[in-house]
């Protein structure tokens, strides 16, 4: 399940609570409360698992990217190796492959700059979203034992 729709689920727990007269406070039914906090616990690795794979990813397509300049570098050299014996088209064959390798490389390390910055951002905006929801669940407890020991006489 989706972490963005329990937190949706667990806002509208609150909503729906009963308030406390002459209070900020309120009662929550503790069992769906319970409930909602067991699912949390079971979405939050799919978060994690979601950002694996984007770093699977990310690896994959470096490892292309490698292949590919491996692949150019390589077809390079051997078309220079073919042409060794001619005229100047062979140092600027070789300087276009050069260049077209490190333009690879330059693109490869790019997109993994890229892949390492949107994993930290998604996983830096979990951790954020998280610290709320688990600091209003806390004080929701909080306020709930301090309100129990206060009962009318």
């Amino acid at each position: 399940m989706d972490i963005l729709h329990l937190i949706d689920r667990l806002e509208e727990l609150f909503n729906d609570s009963r308030p406390i007269p002459f209070t900020h406070n309120v009662i929550v039914d503790e069992d769906r409360m319970l409930d909602l906090i067991d699912q949390m616990r079971v979405a939050i690795p799919e978060e994690v698992k979601k950002a694996q794979q984007v770093l699977a990813q990310r690896d994959r397509i470096l490892a292309q990217a490698q292949e590919e300049a491996n692949r150019t570098l390589q077809l390079a050299r051997e078309k220079g190796e073919q042409m060794i014996e001619r005229d100047s088209l062979v140092q600027s064959a070789q300087a276009r492959a050069e260049q077209v390798a490190m333009h690879l490389r330059a693109e490869a390390e790019q997109s993994r700059q890229d892949a390492d910055q949107y994993v930290i951002e998604t996983l830096s905006q979990l951790e954020i979203e998280l610290e709320r929801y688990i600091n209003q669940v806390r004080n929701g407890i909080k306020s709930l034992q301090e309100e129990s020991p206060k009962q009318p006489e």
